[in-house]
This record gives C-alpha cells, sequence and structure tokens, in this order.
C-alpha cells in the first residue's frame, strides 16, 4: 500500500481485478471479522498468532494473513504493491500524467515485544509538457524509505511509528527534488467487525533555501470487508505543500473504491482500484485521479 504522496511535478501532484482463470479464496478461506473469535480482530501483527511468526500453513491463517497484508500497513507478511496513479486534467494544457510507485514491505521481528516494518516507495513517473520549452519527462522520482516500529502485543488500537528519508534520485529536476532530507509517520488503527479504520499521518523536509521540499501527509484508511474476498475502501492522500502559498497548499481527494483478494495458483494477491475527484487542488493540479493496485503477498508457511 502507498501511503505517502510523491511529488510527481511542480505543482506538487499527490500521490486488475482477477480474470476468470484466476482461483479466488472462498468465504471459508478468507473468514470476515464478524466470524472471527472475539479476540482475533486485536491480535496484533507479528505476535506468535499471526501467520508470518508461527508459519503453521493452515488455509484460514494463511488467508487471514493476505487479507491483514491488504488493508493494514503494520502487517507482518511480506508484500510487494505494485501502485499505479494516472492524474488527469494536469497542467495548463490538462494532459495526463502517470505514477506507478513500487513499494516492498519487509516486517521484521525484533524482540518478543516489538516489530520493524520497512516499506520502500519507488516511484516511476511520466509527467506530459508543461510549457512550451519543457517538454515531457520519464524517470525515477525520489525513493522514500519509511521505518515503523510497532507493538508485537498491542491492544484494540495498532500502532506504529519511527523516521522516513527522502533520497535525491530523481532522475529529472521536474520529477523530484534532489535534497536529502527525512520527517517522522506514525500509524494507528482499529479493527471492529467487518471495519478497519484509521489513519497515517506523516511530514518530510528536505532541503534549505530556494530549492526544498516541505509537505504533510495525512491518509485515512477505511475498509469495509464483504465476503468472499471483496471489500470497499477510501485510502485516499490529502497533502498540504508548506512551501507553496496558502491558495495552493492542499490536494483533498474525494472518491472511493473496491478490491478482492484471490490466488493465482498458490500464489496470494491483492487487487483494488478507486476513483478520485481533487476537491482541493492547487493551480494546475489534477481534476481526477484513477488508482489502481496488484499486491503480490508473501506468506510464510
Amino acid at each position: 500500500m502507498g501511503l505517502v504522496a510523491i511529488n510527481l511535478c511542480p505543482v506538487a501532484l499527490t500521490v486488475l481485478l482477477p480474470t476468470p482463470l484466476c482461483s479466488t479464496m472462498s468465504a471459508q478461506d478468507l473468514p470476515s471479522n464478524a466470524d472471527s473469535p472475539p479476540e482475533q480482530p486485536q491480535t496484533p501483527v507479528g505476535s506468535p498468532a499471526s501467520s508470518a511468526s508461527t508459519g503453521t500453513g493452515s488455509e484460514d491463517t494463511v488467508a487471514a494473513a493476505v487479507k491483514d497484508a491488504a488493508q493494514n500497513p503494520l502487517a507482518s507478511t511480506i508484500s510487494v504493491p505494485l501502485q499505479n496513479n494516472t492524474f488527469f486534467n494536469v497542467g495548463p494544457y490538462r494532459r495526463t500524467e502517470n505514477g506507478l510507485l513500487i513499494q516492498p514491505v519487509i516486517p521484521f521481528k525484533l524482540t518478543e515485544d516489538w516489530n520493524l516494518i520497512t516499506r520502500t516507495i519507488v516511484p516511476v513517473i511520466y509527467q506530459p509538457q508543461s510549457s512550451p520549452s519543457q517538454g515531457s519527462e520519464f524517470g525515477l522520482g525520489n525513493i522514500n524509505p519509511q521505518v515503523f516500529l510497532s507493538p508485537a502485543r498491542s491492544g484494540q488500537i495498532i500502532w506504529g511509528g519511527g523516521p522516513q528519508l527522502w533520497l535525491p534520485t530523481a532522475t529529472n529536476k521536474t520529477l523530484g527534488v534532489n535534497k536529502f532530507g527525512g520527517g517522522p509517520a506514525a500509524v494507528a488503527l482499529t479493527k471492529r467487525g467487518h471495519w478497519l479504520v484509521g489513519a497515517l499521518v506523516g511530514n518530510v523536509w528536505a532541503g534549505t533555501g530556494g530549492t526544498h521540499y516541505n509537505q504533510m501527509t495525512i491518509t485515512p484508511l477505511v475498509f469495509y470487508n464483504i465476503q468472499k474476498g471483496w471489500y470497499v475502501m477510501y485510502v485516499a492522500n490529502m497533502t498540504a505543500n508548506w512551501v507553496a502559498s496558502a491558495d495552493d497548499r492542499w490536494t483533498v481527494p474525494v472518491g472511493a473504491g473496491f478490491g478482492r483478494v484471490f490466488k493465482v495458483g498458490k500464489q496470494p494477491l491483492n487487487a483494488r482500484a478507486q476513483i478520485f475527484n481533487n476537491v482541493l487542488r492547487p493551480n494546475g493540479g489534477p481534476a481526477w485521479t484513477l488508482q489502481t493496485q496488484l499486491q503480490f503477498v508473501f506468506v510464510k508457511k
């Protein structure tokens, strides 16, 4: 799950489903939270009850771990989300921009009481022509590693926090701000029946003087699980670009989407799609965003 905003162009833009040949996880394979024992929704990631730690290999345990990885940023399962964001009506020519976020998630068990979850966001960006003198660009943006320290045994609230980095890896000055930087990030969520609700908040500072980056990201996490692996969702990156003027500071997307956990052969996958209207956006920012994601989940058996 890509949960930060990536600076895709000078105006600081934010940031599938199974074919009939795919096998799906049945209701028995993917039990809803409502059918779980009362304490199971509060089972913390990385605890002895989680599949990544026990390696029981049971189908129910594997399915629960896959669903957790699909919705919980602090899940203790290795996964690789590939999130594609298509931005419409960008810039003075109202063209289409695209950003692919490659986001490998690797958890580590530090002790019996603490887990460390790493997520590295690698943006691959296509930016259309934005002026007569500035043509289109394609390349790598700023890589954004994140680290979350989280209790192995949490209560009703699952939480984590830690640092994130901003690396000067952009292949063109229009695709990012090539300065070293970083900042804090924190996430908290809870599970109630069919619902998973939470938020991730972070801020990144990079560079000083004339060329610098200072942006806050607020990502609400809202999932409602249905039968047979289906769910509806709202997971959007709201951003505040503190470098911009007050009129161009905020990007607030409003929308919704749906997804499904399924398998192709023995490989668990999570696919989802969302569409957003940016009700607040900077001058030249996208009016609409289409987001699709395919996530490969690797459960230790």
